[in-house]
């Protein structure tokens, strides 16, 4: 195996999987950051989930929020549903696994907030049942998926919006699911803080 290659490769790929995403993702995040923008100025939150590698774009998100992404301004509600270990462990070994997020949808979901559930198939069944608790509370859902949107897909209505990678390979839909939430970061302290 060529090493050297292999990893032109994968950049190769990246790149061309982000271009793709650039032609047919465009108006799904736009309108997914002028959703969170209204979310935030009506004094509600957004809460984020995910498993693994999107358990880790969870947190990103919610980090980039609630401290700061490129400029300096107030902190913004964000709750990623991924860093409580005794509630995840508890939750977990009480129910199920697939309960970790919804029980906390439950207890923190307000009308008017959006949850941004992440899989890389669309079919993680913890964030499925997210999505379900989401649409209970009357939040909005925001889905970043993959391959065929998986039953993530079929779960949403007219008032979610999904953001599919264009990619059947997990490493390019993570790649991918970044950029998406740097640009949702992005429109969201441009349309707050009016930065150029």
């Amino acid at each position: 195996m060529d090493l050297i290659q292999r990893v032109k490769h994968n950049f190769n790929e990246s790149i061309q999987t982000k271009i793709a995403g650039a032609e047919s993702l465009t108006e799904q995040i736009v309108f997914a950051g002028e959703y969170m923008v209204q979310c935030l100025l009506n004094n509600n939150k957004i809460l984020s989930c995910g498993n693994g590698g999107s358990a880790a774009d969870a947190q990103h998100f919610s980090s980039e929020l609630l401290n700061r992404f490129e400029v300096e301004r107030p902190s913004l509600p964000a709750i990623a549903l991924t860093t409580d270990t005794s509630t995840l462990t508890s939750i977990a070994n009480d129910y199920s696994y697939n309960a970790i997020f919804s029980k906390q949808i439950k207890a923190l979901g307000q009308k008017g907030d959006i949850l941004l559930a992440i899989s890389t198939s669309g079919n993680s069944a913890n964030v499925v049942e997210a999505i379900e608790a989401a649409h209970q509370k009357k939040c909005r859902v925001v889905a970043l998926t993959g391959k065929d949107g998986g039953e993530m897909a079929t779960l949403l209505d007219e008032n979610d919006i999904e953001i599919r990678a264009p990619s059947n390979v997990t490493a390019r839909i993570q790649e991918t699911h970044l950029l998406v939430i740097h640009c949702l970061c992005d429109i969201i302290e441009r349309q707050l803080f009016e930065t150029e």
